[in-house]
């Protein structure tokens, strides 16, 4: 039998201006930095358990480690049923554009939007999944 875990820990993002997404975490999810990594990057508390790992593209190349990445990427954020209408305004009002929203046959709704890389995020609330 497979030994267990308790879920993901850290998420990770490739970004190519570490203080615009820096500012653009603290500002619209309330983020705070956890860990300093110089010109790296750096880590932010996302949740009570998870930490979100922003890194500079090409920020690794040279010391020796695994992370460095490129593309568009994909991350949800759990809310609760009540605060999606709250998003909903809270990224109007920072003029984020909402790319698509949508309610999910379990009940759960989201909405998808960009960070300034273009990463794909989306708020999410309980039915989007069995589990949540």
């Amino acid at each position: 039998m497979h030994p267990n875990t308790e879920g993901i820990l850290e998420s990770s993002l490739y970004v190519t201006d570490l203080a615009r997404s820096v500012s653009f975490y603290k500002k619209i999810f309330g983020f705070e930095v956890i860990g300093d990594f110089g010109e790296r990057g750096c880590a932010m508390k996302a949740g009570k358990r998870h930490v979100l790992l922003l890194f500079k593209k090409g920020g690794s190349l040279n010391i020796v480690s695994p992370h460095d990445g490129d593309g568009e990427l994909h991350l949800a954020f759990a809310i609760g049923a009540d605060e999606l209408t709250r998003w909903g305004a809270w990224l109007a009002e920072n003029g984020i554009t909402v790319e698509e929203t949508q309610a999910w046959k379990l009940g759960g709704h989201s909405l998808y939007f960009r960070d300034p890389d273009r990463h794909l995020l989306e708020v999410a609330t309980p039915g989007v999944w069995t589990i949540y």
